[in-house]
């Protein structure tokens, strides 16, 4: 499967808008996006104006980034969106959201999506207190998500346990640092998404 493996920063910088990819780093002056906020590459330099289709590219670019999908992965979620009732851009945003490693993120488990796919790669979280390995696992309501016993004396894990418990986890999870372990309390609703992405664009986009 291809894989982007050049600076994620870039990224920031291409869709003028910071994607959170590097954990605290966004949130410093060390900021990509703060430090020189310009598109990279000189073809962009006299280019203004942008198309109906360019719009609804840049959406479509900018979510996969986020949550760290390729093409075809993202695609499968638009299908699958559309085919169950309701809003198909809201169906695809909550569908995203249920994915275990954007779980493991938002609980404040790992920095970033990316290293929160690493600790799911890598075995260190359970569900229900079986071992799920696959970043794209769809919880439930009910789950119970948590760092696997074997892995609670890695140094990673005892520094987020010293720390305080996160105040700004989103109302549908609850977690508990101190026990490294959390629970799914609802299903996410398009509010509870805090990013800025046009869905109707990215539908309008997949209709054509």
């Amino acid at each position: 499967m291809a894989k982007y493996t050049a600076a994620d920063c870039r990224l920031c910088r291409r869709e003028n808008q910071k994607l959170f990819l590097k954990g605290d780093r966004c949130y410093s002056q060390k900021c990509a996006l703060t430090r020189r906020a310009k598109i990279p590459g000189q073809q962009w330099a006299g280019r203004k104006k942008v198309t109906e289709y360019g719009q609804q590219l840049r959406e479509k670019q900018k979510a996969k980034r986020i949550y760290g999908l390729q093409e075809k992965q993202f695609h499968k979620y638009y299908t699958e969106a559309e085919r169950i009732k309701g809003v198909t851009g809201t169906n695809m945003l909550i569908m995203l959201e249920e994915r275990l490693d954007n779980v493991v993120y938002r609980m404040g488990i790992g920095v970033s999506r990316s290293q929160s796919r690493q600790l799911v790669n890598h075995g260190h979280i359970t569900v229900n207190g079986k071992t799920v390995n696959i970043p794209s696992y769809a919880v439930k309501v009910g789950d119970v998500i948590a760092v696997k016993e074997t892995k609670v004396d890695n140094k990673f894990f005892t520094e987020l346990k010293a720390m305080k418990k996160p105040t700004n986890l989103p109302k549908w999870l609850d977690f508990d640092n101190t026990t490294l372990s959390g629970k799914i309390l609802a299903k996410p609703q398009r509010e509870d998404v805090d990013l800025v992405i046009a869905e109707h664009m990215i539908v309008e986009l997949y209709s054509k």
